[in-house]
């Protein structure tokens, strides 16, 4: 009986040592994934490893003070400016002015919509957003709404849909736009390599998404920053992948 316990025991010490160690690898992982970057807390503005802070706002912010948002490090602001075919944001004008303005460097973006033609979402764009130097690529925002949650749109529907836009976006504005996707879109609809040129802005709460080639982070959907009076009071948060120089160089629109 005495053999059977003390066998029990160095087996129940190894598990702990086993555990042990596992907690302080996973622990050094964490310190180091947060120490280069990779990993951003949900109330973090202007995080010191990157050089490059936005956020990205639409209606629901409401009337935003740019230079409120400017003095607390953002650079630069991805906009809501149309979805779908006919549907403009309304605050979209006023905060590109005010925006750019206020020194930052804007973005419009669209939400892509599984109902209406490419064609046809490209011409609601492209008539709300002027064509502006030094402002970043269109965005195509590429999420899902209402029944497609549950059931997502079909592979080869969608980039029927999207394709088109694409085309009149660059063709219109001279640049490659970005494409906006979740983990869960980006699966479905751009994977397997034929988007591969485009820049890419990816949506991953916290932790970056360390398998992809992206040049957006948006790390946080629940911030909370002084400077805009909306429906909501959070707003998003996101960072560039590269420096000052790079992020000024990068898909330069309008020229």
């Amino acid at each position: 009986m005495g053999k059977i316990l003390c066998k029990l025991i160095r087996m129940l010490l190894r598990l702990v040592l086993a555990a042990l160690i596992l907690a302080g690898l996973a622990a050094l992982t964490v310190g180091l994934l947060r120490w280069r970057g990779h990993i951003l807390f949900r109330e973090e503005p202007d995080p010191k490893q990157w050089e490059v802070f936005g956020v990205d706002v639409s209606t629901y912010q409401g009337d935003v003070d740019w230079t409120a948002l400017a003095d607390q490090g953002v650079d630069f602001a991805f906009i809501k400016a149309t979805e779908g075919s006919g549907l403009r944001d309304v605050r979209f004008s006023d905060n590109w002015v005010e925006a750019q303005a206020a020194g930052l460097r804007v973005g419009a973006y669209h939400f892509f919509s599984y109902d209406s033609p490419g064609a046809d979402q490209a011409a609601n764009f492209i008539a709300a957003v002027p064509v502006t130097e030094g402002t970043l690529p269109p965005v195509v925002d590429l999420e899902f709404y209402g029944p497609y949650l549950e059931h997502p749109a079909d592979r080869d529907k969608t980039r029927a849909i999207l394709d088109p836009l694409l085309t009149a976006l660059e063709e219109r504005y001279r640049t490659k736009p970005i494409l906006y996707a979740t983990y869960r879109s980006y699966q479905l609809y751009l994977s397997g390599g034929a988007y591969r040129d485009y820049p890419l802005w990816i949506s991953s709460p916290m932790v970056s998404p360390l398998f992809h080639d992206w040049d957006f982070w948006q790390y946080s959907h629940g911030a909370h920053l002084e400077g805009y009076q909306g429906g909501v009071d959070q707003i998003d948060l996101d960072v560039f992948r590269g420096s000052r120089e790079e992020f000024e160089a990068f898909g330069r629109t309008g020229t």
